[in-house]
């Protein structure tokens, strides 16, 4: 059993930075491929980010490529989302989550543990 708390959400201008973070519980952290997922009010969730167990592998949505770094401390737990340049469009709830995959793949349906989401507001 995994659980996962997300943090660092909040409310940023265009073109700003934020970097989410989420922390995981149990000693088996390091054995998960993890990803980032988002979802906007009256759209469906959407593949962000995912990092290998071992960091290894990232990959990354068309959409924030170039502007979104994915990163873990197997160490601490944690894996992080540093998202710059950031745009009114990647407004959403954003969660993180874990899969026992390899290589991490983008489809929701495959991660076993959620997170319950933070908050990020992009303002035009």
């Amino acid at each position: 059993q995994v659980q996962l708390v997300e943090s660092g959400g909040g409310l940023v201008q265009a073109g700003g930075s934020l970097r989410l973070s989420c922390a995981a519980s149990g000693r088996t952290f390091s054995i998960y491929a993890m990803g980032w997922f988002r979802q906007a009010p009256g759209k469906e969730r959407e593949f962000v980010a995912a990092i290998s167990w071992n960091g290894g592998i990232t990959d990354y949505a068309d959409s924030v490529k170039g502007r979104f770094t994915i990163s873990r401390d197997n160490a601490k737990n944690t894996v992080y989302l540093q998202m710059n340049s950031l745009k009114p469009e990647d407004t959403a709830v954003y969660h993180c989550a874990a899969s026992r995959m390899h290589p991490p793949t983008v489809v929701p349906g495959s991660y076993d543990y959620w997170g319950q989401g933070t908050q990020v507001t992009v303002s035009s």
